[in-house]
């Protein structure tokens, strides 16, 4: 009933006054969403972008970047009071969601944009969202193809047409304060050592590597390279952590951050290291936004969706996978026992044969 009364969001226009963008997903997701506010701010340099997503991860993650103006929590109740306070004249959401969809519709936005995903399956694209596509304007999100590009099409119905996928982040000044000394403490040169960070979790199980062959790599780097390793790691991840270092013959030499830095401060830390080594999770594309090098042990996730591209930037695939299991779009739905099999098919040598190669371009 509501939909009828309130007709069709789909009024298009070109210079928005203000707008809305709802940044779905976690942290690597949110990352690869900046694309879309660079774009936003770059074409229409006087509209007001407001970011709405989960609070405390969203405005510490894109503090300081120039990016945002201010953000909406959709989840309290009273939000369609919120958004209707800041008069916006269109909203994105930048992945399939029903309920940010639905609040920004009834609260009147002249323009709501939203993905109907193509060529392939995901979960969020529930009943009630696909009822709801016919009240809004939708784009093509092309499943299998680079996400970052994909995002910025939402863009295109407001004459925003972009091929600029680089990420943008930044941080304070106390958190590189911080980090500076961090490093001075541990008599580590940032200008000469090699530095290089290392997470073992992923967030999600069926993604991690074991701990044991991370320890192999910190081991190989400390050896052959005299690399200054730091592992990070969140409030959760304090076993996979000491795991690491109880497996390592270098322990001694290993700085552990685990649970140490807030989300200003591991983007500050991140940004001075040579090298950052992970499975696909969050971190390595904070690395990848202030160019950093990278290894991206994929394991069962799909490379072409998300990780990290160009020369600076390696990832490590299964050699005799047939389909990945998990993709941007459908991490719910796949089946463990090949997931878990990719991830571990990936063996140390791999990884090696990977240092190696960005070792040399990281000198030049």
């Amino acid at each position: 009933m509501t939909f009828i009364l309130k007709g069709k969001a789909r009024k298009l226009l070109y210079e928005p006054s203000s707008v809305i963008v709802v940044l779905t997903g976690k942290l690597g997701d949110i990352v690869c969403c900046t694309p879309v506010l660079r774009a936003i701010r770059k074409n229409l340099p006087n509209t007001r972008i407001i970011v709405a997503g989960t609070p405390n991860l969203i405005r510490p993650l894109l503090a300081d970047s120039g990016l945002v103006d201010d953000y909406i929590n959709l989840e309290k109740r009273g939000a369609i009071r919120r958004i209707k306070d800041y008069n916006a004249n269109a909203a994105f959401i930048i992945g399939p969601s029903f309920t940010p969809a639905a609040l920004l519709y009834v609260s009147g936005i002249p323009l709501v944009v939203s993905p109907k995903v193509v060529g392939g399956f995901s979960p969020s694209e529930t009943r009630p969202y696909k009822i709801l596509r016919y009240f809004i304007k939708t784009f093509s999100y092309r499943m299998g193809e680079y996400a970052p590009r994909e995002r910025l099409r939402c863009l295109e119905l407001i004459g925003i047409m972009s091929e600029d996928t680089k990420k943008h982040l930044s941080f304070s000044r106390q958190a590189l304060e911080k980090i500076n000394r961090f490093f001075m403490g541990n008599k580590i040169d940032i200008d000469k050592d090699f530095i290089v960070g290392i997470s073992p979790s992923a967030g999600n199980k069926i993604k991690e590597w074991p701990e044991k062959r991370f320890a192999k790599i910190a081991d190989y780097l400390i050896e052959k390279y005299e690399a200054k390793v730091v592992l990070i790691g969140g409030d959760n991840d304090a076993q996979k952590v000491q795991n690491v270092i109880n497996s390592s013959k270098n322990s001694i030499v290993i700085l552990n951050t685990q649970g140490k830095f807030n989300i200003d401060e591991l983007k500050a830390v991140i940004s001075k290291f040579s090298l950052f080594i992970s499975v696909d999770t969050g971190p390595i594309y904070i690395a990848e936004a202030f160019n950093v090098s990278t290894i991206d042990i994929t394991g069962p996730i799909d490379e072409r969706e998300q990780s990290p591209i160009s020369d600076k930037n390696i990832v490590v695939v299964p050699r005799y996978r047939k389909r990945p299991e998990l993709f941007v779009l459908n991490a719910r739905y796949y089946n463990a026992s090949e997931a878990l099999k990719q991830t571990e098919s990936i063996t140390v040598e791999m990884v090696t044969d990977a240092i190696n190669k960005l070792y040399q371009l990281i000198k030049k």
